[in-house]
């Protein structure tokens, strides 16, 4: 008996060694494969990537996988006891792998065998790390064997809160939310250090299955996990059992809205941001790198520019007439399902699709396109609406090209018809509208700076994502005349001196080029001043052709107006092709005294670690890094940027510009109540209108126009269309910002002039103005006038009917 104890137990001990053997064989194999731990010391997770306005709200994120990473040591110890108690109670005592919790694992499995049921798991929070960081998700034992052992060798490498860390940072809560700082702002709406007891225990708990325990599917599901978690955090001592009472009475609490959504009507400025990110630091930085990036964005002042730009477009549009419904679906029966399909413009959260459910005299009864939740399910709640005749008499000019104008709303819609309608607020009335097909771009920047405050690329980013602003090269007509009549007064020219407004032929390239004023006729001799208020064509290529097209070329070019100017004399009246931009750019310049400006949409950038890798701001500041006063001299601000400019010129042209606005082609557009300078520009058969204009602490321009060029019509001017949306803007615009003077440089010297000849005057009167002169300059002691060539005196004209037949048919190309 004893022998043969003796022999089964040898036995044994050869079979334990061979097994022994076995297993390290199969270890060994299995660990030669394994991926290097030590890559952890170097990872760095996909970070998102966040872009804040000028006041730190929020404007948008980028990211394939939204994360924000958070220190070990600002995650709070009851959120961190959260994760254990859910994940690894035993994670600060274990090496890498429980024990105890695989064998209870493994006895589990055993006995569901052939049940059907998924393995039960027992990793630990260093085998998820490396799972999720070195493995794939497969369910093998082998998977399982090479977790065990990369666990064990990352317990050996790293700190416990090092792994702890980089598990949090790392996981998955659904929401498309990655780590616990971007779990805590998706599903509560605050940073993870306010986190309640209740809220950390959810988020713990959602970890075993996001779609299993989502807050609006499967709250019950959800509530009765976080609830487990809670008890667990209590036997575990990280609360108190009246902590954890009180914690399993909240509700779950999870928002659906948040603080932190993008700012409403920034759409066309952050695009703008982020295709500078990525062409500045790539794809990858953009989306992965954790940039966090500070703008120039006027929430306030952007909603106003969408608002006056939408405006003018809808009441330029609104004009032309209704072009018909959009779609048409069946009403006979349920409409709701049909009407769903149709996409709306979600920028445009005023606006709502509607199908006309019946049409009389008095209006149309609507049907509002119903509601569809996340899971694509159509609401079966049905809302009805009307809209009052007035409220779409609009629509009664003509229906398409061809018919008759209507004159009630059954000469304009019928049932099926499907519309945009806007609410009036007033009940369930709707007013008709239509998507319009004019756009338009508008810019508004701080002059001293460049810093962007406002941007609008048309008229819905929802419609149309192209950004006429930055993108929509279009020729920007008479506001380009300024930087004409500016290079001239740089060049020994004065407001005061005298310039023929007079037809002119030019011969170019083997063709006779007539250029004319836009209202046709011209007046004779006239001053830069007069010529620039009412925007005389002839008087600025008379000007041009006697400063040289070479300078007026040098002089766009260092506004930034274009990149290279074609010298020749049509250039002048603005036929060259630029943007709305680099426009309001250039008249940035002349209403900050001369500076250089280079326009920017972002302040600051910072990475990862919150290191500035851009600032805009690149003046110097002397004494600004003091750490305590002591008596020194306040800090300097050094200006070292280009002198575009003459400070004088800039003055001179702005007064000039003033005049637009109070006498000139504007006089009836804009109205405010303070010192305003601009130019309107229309180009050839009126294809675009613009209007830039400045005040001394805010520069805004804008066009509109087709985008496939058109005509706008016959008074589709810069005046008409432009200047009112212009207006509209400012208006609101500087509300809050402080009413300010231009101010005249020193050494300057205001003479009373005649309006008309230039020269001195006495007395006062409109036909007398107080222009500036530069040191060394003044009025003509006798009427000098520029460029005669051509002109034809008004004595001859009367004798003369022919010659004056000549003088005044002079060809298209009339920009205003």
């Amino acid at each position: 008996m004893i022998k043969l104890i003796g022999y089964l137990f040898g036995l044994a001990c050869a079979l334990f060694v061979v097994v022994a053997i076995g297993v390290g064989i199969y270890l060994n194999n299995v660990a030669k494969d394994l991926p290097d731990y030590e890559v952890l010391a170097q990872y760095t997770p996909p970070v998102t990537t966040r872009i804040y306005a000028g006041n730190g709200e929020l404007m948008a994120e980028y990211a394939h996988e939204r994360r924000l990473f958070l220190p070990i040591d600002a995650i709070p110890m009851r959120v961190r006891g959260a994760f254990l108690s859910a994940e690894d109670k035993n994670f600060y005592s274990h090496p890498g792998v429980d024990v105890v919790g695989l064998t209870r694992a493994i006895i589990t499995n055993v006995r569901n065998m052939g049940t059907g049921r998924r393995p039960v798991g027992a990793s630990t929070i260093t085998q998820q790390v490396a799972k999720n960081f070195l493995l794939s998700s497969d369910q093998t034992y082998e998977r399982k064997v090479k977790e065990a052992i990369l666990s064990f060798r990352i317990e050996q490498a790293y700190s416990k809160d090092t792994i702890l860390e980089l598990y949090l940072n790392e996981v998955y809560f659904g929401l498309n939310a990655y780590g616990i700082a971007d779990a805590a702002l998706s599903y509560f709406d605050k940073p993870v250090s306010d986190l309640t007891i209740a809220e950390s225990a959810y988020l713990a708990a959602v970890l075993k299955g996001p779609a299993n325990y989502d807050p609006y599917r499967h709250p019950e599901a959800a509530i009765e996990r976080r609830n487990w978690v809670i008890s667990r955090m209590e036997e575990n001592g990280y609360i108190t059992a009246e902590e954890a009472e009180v914690a399993r009475a909240e509700p779950l609490g999870v928002v659906s809205t948040h603080r932190n959504r993008p700012i409403a009507g920034d759409e066309y400025y952050a695009e703008a941001v982020r295709r500078e990110l990525k062409d500045k630091y790539g794809e990858e930085m953009l989306y992965e790198g954790g940039l966090s990036v500070r703008t120039s964005l006027d929430p306030k002042m952007q909603l106003d520019a969408q608002k006056a730009l939408r405006d003018g477009l809808i009441n330029y549009d609104e004009a032309a007439g209704f072009r018909g419904p959009i779609a048409e679906v069946s009403v006979s029966g349920d409409w709701g399902p049909e009407l769903a399909k149709l996409r709306p413009l979600w920028d445009v959260p005023d606006w709502k699709i509607a199908v006309v459910l019946g049409v009389s005299g008095e209006g149309a009864e609507i049907g509002i396109r119903p509601q569809i939740d996340a899971a694509g399910k159509v609401d079966t709640a049905r809302e009805t609406g009307f809209i009052p005749a007035d409220d779409m008499k609009w629509a009664y000019r003509f229906l398409e090209k061809g018919k008759p104008n209507a004159t009630s709303p059954e000469g304009v819609l019928k049932p099926g018809d499907v519309v945009y309608v806007e609410t009036t607020g007033e009940g369930d009335t709707y007013r008709l509208r239509q998507v319009p097909k004019v756009q338009g771009g508008l810019v508004a920047m701080d002059p001293q700076t460049g810093r962007v405050l406002a941007m609008v690329g048309g008229f819905a980013f929802s419609e149309s994502q192209f950004n006429r602003a930055t993108q929509a090269y279009r020729q920007p007509g008479s506001s380009f005349k300024p930087f004409v009549y500016a290079a001239a007064l740089d060049n020994g020219y004065t407001p005061a001196s005298v310039v023929m407004d007079a037809p002119i032929e030019i011969e170019s390239g083997g063709e006779l080029w007539k250029p004319q004023n836009y209202a046709g006729g011209f007046s004779g001799p006239q001053t830069l001043r007069t010529g620039i208020e009412k925007s005389k064509n002839l008087m600025t290529v008379r000007l041009a052709n006697d400063l040289g097209m070479e300078t007026v070329a040098d002089y766009a070019e260092r506004f930034g107006i274009y990149d290279h100017m074609d010298p020749v004399l049509a250039m002048s009246l603005g036929s060259g092709e630029t943007t709305v931009m680099r426009m309001v750019s250039a008249y940035a310049v002349i209403a900050n005294g001369g500076k250089q400006v280079n326009p920017t949409l972002i302040d600051r950038i910072q990475d990862r670690y919150g290191e500035t890798i851009f600032k805009h701001e690149e003046r110097i500041c002397e004494n600004c890094n003091a750490e305590e006063w002591t008596g020194q001299a306040e800090p300097i601000l050094i200006d070292d940027r280009q002198q575009v400019l003459d400070p004088m010129t800039s003055y001179q042209i702005t007064s000039m510009m003033e005049g637009v606005v109070q006498r000139g082609t504007a006089a009836s557009a804009v109205n405010l109540d303070r010192p305003v300078a601009g130019k309107t520009g229309t180009t050839n058969d009126e294809k675009d209108a613009w209007f830039v204009g400045f005040t001394p602490n805010l520069v805004a321009g804008l066009y509109i126009g087709f985008d496939q060029p058109a005509t706008l019509g016959r008074h589709g001017t810069g005046g008409g269309l432009a200047a009112p949306i212009f207006n509209a803007f400012m208006t609101d615009a500087l509300k809050e910002l402080p009413v300010e003077n231009f101010i005249e440089p020193e050494g300057m010297t205001n003479i009373l002039v005649n309006r008309s000849t230039g020269m001195r005057a006495g007395g006062s009167g409109p036909g007398v103005i107080a222009e500036a002169f530069k040191p060394g300059t003044g009025p003509a002691q006798a009427l000098d006038i520029i460029d005669m060539s051509g002109y034809v005196p008004p004595e001859q004209i009367l004798r003369d009917s022919s010659q004056a037949n000549k003088a005044i048919s002079t060809g298209s190309s009339g920009l205003y």
